[in-house]
């Protein structure tokens, strides 16, 4: 079970980039999704969630500019970033409940960079 994101690249601050991720077989379904950034030098953090009844949670510093979304038939999952500042610049990761069959995988993407820089 693997998934693939995309989406990320260099942005100048203030510009948006939308993150996805999808499993990589078209029969598979995500349930929860969580987006996880980490910024050379620290510690990987959750940046925003959202569990299978659609609540979402994010972390302080993206509330308002950022939003995380599934699609209805649970194949793709995004992460719209607004109002990009340097400080958003990191590896982001997704991590969904992929479920493949009768069974349930915990996931982890391969990460995309998001570069904010002038």
């Amino acid at each position: 079970v693997q998934l693939q994101a995309s989406g990320g690249g260099l942005v100048q601050p203030g510009e948006s980039l939308r993150l996805s991720c999808a499993p990589s077989r078209s029969d598979e379904r995500i349930y929860d999704v969580g987006w996880h950034r980490q910024a050379q030098g620290r510690e990987r953090e959750l940046v925003a969630h959202i569990n299978n009844a659609g609540i979402t949670n994010y972390t302080a510093s993206v509330k308002g500019r950022f939003t995380i979304s599934r699609d209805a038939a649970k194949k793709r999952g995004y992460l719209q970033m607004n109002l990009l500042k340097p400080e958003d610049t990191a590896v982001y990761y997704c991590n969904a409940q992929v479920r493949s069959g009768d069974h349930l995988y915990d996931t982890w993407g391969r990460g995309t960079q998001v570069t904010v820089s002038s």
